[in-house]
């Protein structure tokens, strides 16, 4: 009966269990929250002039240090080189002599990552393939990643040489040439 009141009223609204409740619009709730993001940072290297050396690298930061992966492609086959960060990111010199010095922020003597005194920029030797092409997988001790401290890496080079770093000649290791430079920066 109430049914028909309500048809021959007009009033729809009487069969309120079918018919849909209308959304609820709160425009005062918030936004979703933005993905954070991505930890890390990055690196492209670049060929200095005169050689066909380069890459990409990933740097994490792990505790006691920054992790370092990627690839290096255009080395001679089967040879090791030197592979530090440097004090400037900066690589507009035709030779990477741009970059600078090691970047050592303690001013410690040059040496090998994990036989301390080392500095923040050492790293071990890159080791090329027989196709010439070095999978980078080493650790900066002592160095920090986007934290803005004294031993953040971030804006700083990285620099593959032409010689393998002997851990010991002060202050670069005697590694030699600059093969490719890159800039370290911030993932985003």
């Amino acid at each position: 009966m109430l049914a028909s009141l309500c048809m021959a009223l007009g009033l729809g609204a009487c069969d309120r269990q079918s018919a849909p409740e209308p959304a609820v619009v709160d425009d005062a709730a918030p936004a979703p929250a933005a993905a954070p993001a991505e930890p890390g940072a990055t690196a492209i290297l670049a060929a200095t002039q005169g050689n066909a050396v380069n890459g990409s690298l990933r740097f994490e930061a792990v505790d006691g240090g920054v992790h370092v992966t990627g690839q290096v492609v255009g080395l001679a086959p089967d040879s090791s080189h030197g592979f530090h960060v440097h004090e400037t990111g900066d690589c507009s010199a035709p030779d990477g002599s741009s970059a600078g010095g090691h970047f050592n922020p303690a001013g410690s003597r040059h040496g090998r990552v994990g036989s301390p005194p080392h500095h923040a920029g050492d790293s071990d030797n890159l080791q090329a393939n027989a196709d010439g092409v070095a999978a980078v997988d080493n650790h900066l001790g002592g160095a920090t990643l986007g934290d803005g401290s004294a031993t953040d890496i971030v804006g700083k080079g990285v620099i593959v040489h032409a010689g393998p770093d002997d851990y010991s000649t002060q202050p670069t290791g005697d590694a030699g040439a600059r093969l490719s430079c890159g800039v370290i920066e911030a993932a985003r």
